[in-house]
């Protein structure tokens, strides 16, 4: 659709959460699923009225306690947005799969 923007990226906040905070590559892949979930999902674009962007979520991330690992950040950003609109829980990490 024209003017509409490009589709949440996965992959590339992937590669961004590498760059800005380390951690595994499960803990990355895990928190990626969950932010394209959010974003397919549409509930952040609605609440805030702008579509979901690797840059914004690597903008909230860096907000969290410097030494939180990426699903923490990932978690302390979602309760924020928990608190301020409510529905965010079910996008939270519960689990990091081990043997990635």
């Amino acid at each position: 659709m024209p003017g509409s923007p490009p589709p949440f990226d996965p992959e590339k906040l992937m590669t961004a959460l590498a760059d800005a905070f380390g951690g595994s590559e499960a803990e990355r892949r895990v928190v990626a699923r969950q932010a394209r979930d959010l974003a397919d999902a549409g509930q952040a674009e609605r609440d805030r009225g702008h579509p979901l962007t690797v840059d914004e979520v690597v903008r909230h991330l860096r907000d969290a306690p410097d030494d939180s690992t990426v699903p923490e950040r990932w978690n302390w950003w979602l309760g924020a947005l928990e608190a301020a609109y409510g529905g965010y829980r079910e996008f939270q990490v519960t689990r990091v799969p081990t043997g990635e």
